[in-house]
């Protein structure tokens, strides 16, 4: 960008002669003027009252003096001869602590140089003395507000953009597509954020087909919110991956998740719950291991129950393998929907009562929930539990919905 071409101030024309003068925007600017010279800092309050602008003018006559005086201001007006600060040194201080406000440099007719390598270094405009009048000042101050504003949506966007991509990236760790060859069984995943989460959660799952009649599956949940969490939920999820497809005994594997949990945490306090379901296509059977986390639902019969796995301990609090329950299927139709505990949390209209396991338990026995398809009954109960809510959820949701024989 290039400085403002500003013309030497010439005589105004009064509403007498027939002229008019140019009427400016009215909502005001704060404009801190920071200016040695009592001359020049009296030219440019001169000029600015004699167009009228809306500008409350503060000034200061050294870098010091302004630190003080910079808060609330929308505009400074710098220039880049002070006691305290010479050239672009004076520039990047004030940029420093300038925050969301735009700076406008000074430059003498000699130094026109610096006022490009101003705007290079990040001021908005720069103006040349002895070539300004009291519109064109007014109208430069203004528009580098609006330079800086816009700069900074831009910025904003970008960062929006960033943790978008971000968000994606962490996705794909924690919400992989399950590794699976059969068609036995099919599995419907399902995630949404919470309410409250600018990225991703540390809710994870994972589906593992590691012999033809085995399929492994997970779901977990990180405590707390934000990218260091989901990086942790994807640490867990693809180390559990690979502990299962390189054969671990089923009882070492939450022990050795566990390990990793504490070996990469930044902080002591953070914890995991995991709920992991080892189905046996032969047998017709489950196991389940519960650390820390909601039991899985068993559809069957047509029946709803919470399957009576021992609860365990959170992962990551005191080292101790879960018990390992058995299911065993008295039918071949049959469901399993596992979930993180974002799903029923909620409460129950304006009371202090959460939905919890009961409350999702008579959500899927619902008549309307008679007729929703498998792929869609994950959506259709986070958006029950919001209307119960009377809102979005505050936590991130995550859930597989496993079944055998095509129906519930």
């Amino acid at each position: 960008m290039t400085g403002s071409s500003l013309v030497p101030p010439r005589s105004h024309p009064h509403q007498g002669s027939g002229a008019t003068v140019p009427v400016l925007p009215t909502d005001r600017l704060r404009v801190l003027l920071v200016e040695d010279d009592e001359g020049d800092a009296f030219l440019v309050g001169e000029l600015l009252a004699e167009a009228r602008a809306a500008v409350d003018l503060v000034v200061a006559n050294s870098l010091n003096e302004a630190r003080e005086r910079i808060a609330g201001v929308d505009c400074v007006l710098l220039d880049l001869g002070l006691p305290d600060a010479q050239g672009l040194d004076g520039l990047r201080r004030v940029l420093s602590m300038a925050g969301r406000a735009a700076v406008c440099v000074l430059t003498g007719r000699q130094d026109e140089h610096l006022g490009i390598d101003a705007v290079a270094e990040g001021a908005q405009d720069y103006l040349v003395k002895g070539q300004v009048d009291g519109v064109l000042l007014s109208r430069a101050l203004r528009y580098a507000v609006e330079r800086k504003r816009a700069d900074e949506s831009t910025r904003r966007l970008r960062e929006v953009e960033l943790r978008q991509a971000e968000s994606a990236r962490l996705e794909r760790g924690l919400l992989p597509q399950p590794l699976m060859q059969t068609d036995e069984v099919s599995v419907h995943t399902f995630y949404r954020p919470g309410r409250h989460a600018a990225l991703i959660g540390g809710d994870f799952f994972d589906v593992v087909q590691t012999r033809p009649g085995r399929i492994d599956l997970i779901v977990g949940d990180v405590c707390g919110h934000g990218a260091d969490e989901a990086a942790l939920g994807v640490e867990l999820r693809v180390a559990w991956r690979a502990l299962v497809l390189a054969g671990v005994a089923d009882d070492a594997v939450l022990p050795a998740l566990e390990q990793v949990l504490m070996s990469e945490r930044r902080l002591r306090e953070i914890f995991a719950t995991v709920a992991e379901v080892r189905l046996d296509l032969v047998a017709n059977r489950a196991t389940v291991r519960l650390a820390g986390h909601p039991p899985p639902l068993l559809f069957s019969g047509g029946r709803v129950v919470p399957v009576p796995a021992p609860g365990g301990l959170l992962l990551g609090v005191q080292p101790r393998p879960p018990r390992a329950f058995d299911v065993e299927f008295d039918t071949d139709e049959w469901s399993l929907l596992m979930y993180t505990d974002g799903l029923i949390e909620g409460r129950v209209g304006d009371s202090d009562e959460r939905l919890d396991v009961a409350g999702l338990q008579r959500l899927v026995c619902e008549p309307a929930a008679r007729g929703v398809s498998l792929p869609a009954l994950p959506g259709w109960l986070v958006g029950r539990a919001e209307e119960i809510n009377g809102g979005p959820l505050a936590d991130d949701v995550a859930m597989l919905l496993v079944s055998r024989g095509g129906g519930r």
